[in-house]
């Protein structure tokens, strides 16, 4: 399980370093083998562990290839995936493709989602959070059903 943000930083090659607290759990889990591709709602990537995007793409494959919104999530999601190894040093290459699609810079953000993370650009990030808190200060939505029952 992943959680939490943690401020990162790529070196000139486009490789970031896994957070130590992570590694072990991604070793155990996964050999170290991670699969990143495009997040389509957001300008961010997806990290998932291999087995972890193994259900995605069973789930990706079980879409119809003949239905155009269909289809454009499975070209989307599996044109841009990428599988990577994390190397003795805890390093992963982010291919430039991915890096272009979520603008990342030298400064990024490894934020934990439970069973994925995201990688943000580190302004970008800062951006979308306080976009998200002057949203929920304000208050200005109807909250959905699943989030009426939800409490802290």
């Amino acid at each position: 399980m992943f959680r939490g943000a943690n401020a990162i930083n790529l070196d000139s090659k486009g490789r970031m370093t896994v957070p130590t607290r992570y590694r072990a759990s991604l070793m155990d889990d996964c050999n170290g083998q991670l699969v990143c591709t495009i997040d389509t709602q957001q300008s961010c990537l997806l990290l998932y562990p291999l087995p972890e995007w193994e259900e995605i793409e069973l789930k990706l494959s079980r879409l119809s290839s003949m239905n155009p919104h269909e289809r454009r999530l499975q070209r989307l999601l599996l044109g841009y995936a990428m599988e990577g190894e994390m190397d003795g040093n805890g390093r992963l290459l982010l291919a430039p493709p991915l890096r272009q699609h979520a603008k990342l810079n030298k400064q990024i953000m490894l934020v934990g989602q439970l069973n994925k993370f995201e990688i943000w650009d580190a302004d970008i990030w800062q951006q979308q959070i306080q976009q998200d808190m002057e949203i929920e200060t304000k208050g200005d939505f109807e909250t959905p059903e699943r989030l009426q029952d939800f409490s802290l």
